[in-house]
């Protein structure tokens, strides 16, 4: 399918070859673009279908591990043909079992382009699972879905707030446990809910959740080191692998489920 490039381990032959034919294809795509144009963009969206053996060299080819790069490389091509995007336009990699119908296909590349503006935005559909790797919750697993607004997460199943109402936790650490983690979980944690607009889900820090009660750490799979959650007001995008840290040492991941 693509050059051979002699004399390299084949892996890093296929990474260059990838990103090669990914950039090349999104620049043929924006080049179809009028100047001003650019300008009713919100995002890119680009869906890989590929072979498990091969999600490796998409991710390498199209820098997963280094948020920022991929964006640079297309504002690049952006500015080459005078394509006035936002200051704020966004870009995404979404790993697929098939093509969304709506995307533009490329021709010698598992991989899709979705040009996201207000009135096109792909409604993506996703479920994902909450398992408790320390700390004992109600249940092992909870699965989570696209269309629940808000998913509470906290110590006892029925807490009262500062507010004076109920407040239902749907992932709940009971109390009375013997789990030593139990104890360093606040009753009004955390909570994940569901971004409509970018389609994905999101971790926020609840009153409890942040200095200077209880604390929440995330490790995600490609940061050497974990964030922190500072503020009820700044979420986290969830990614696949996701560790959460609740408390001192009550830790759940999270896991998508495409459907």
């Amino acid at each position: 399918m693509f050059e051979l490039f002699k004399g390299e381990p084949e892996d890093q032959m296929d990474v260059k070859s990838s990103r090669d034919a990914a950039i090349r294809f999104i620049k043929e795509e924006l080049q179809k673009l009028e100047g001003g144009e650019g300008r009713n963009i919100r995002g890119l969206q680009i869906f890989v279908c590929s072979p498990s053996e091969k999600k490796h060299v998409y991710e390498a080819a199209l820098y997963v591990g280094e948020p920022g790069r991929l964006k640079d490389e297309v504002q690049k091509i952006a500015d080459d043909f005078d394509i006035e995007l936002p200051s704020n336009w966004t870009i995404e990699v979404d790993f697929v079992d098939s093509l969304p119908p709506e995307v533009k296909k490329a021709a010698d590349i598992d991989l899709g382009l979705f040009l996201k503006t207000r009135q096109n935005l792909i409604q993506k559909e996703l479920s994902a699972c909450i398992r408790i790797l320390h700390g004992e919750a109600e249940k092992e697993e909870y699965i989570i879905n696209s269309g629940t607004e808000k998913v509470s997460i906290g110590r006892e199943r029925s807490v009262k707030g500062a507010d004076g109402f109920i407040r239902i936790n749907n992932i709940a650490f009971p109390g009375d446990s013997t789990n030593e983690a139990n104890k360093y979980i606040s009753r009004q944690h955390a909570h994940i809910s569901w971004n409509t607009e970018n389609g994905y889900f999101m971790l926020f820090a609840d009153e409890g959740g942040v200095p200077p009660h209880n604390k929440i750490k995330i490790k995600s799979l490609n940061d050497e080191a974990p964030i922190k959650l500072n503020s009820t007001q700044i979420g986290h995008v969830l990614r696949e692998g996701d560790q959460i840290i609740l408390g001192e040492s009550a830790v759940v991941e999270f896991r998508s489920i495409a459907k």
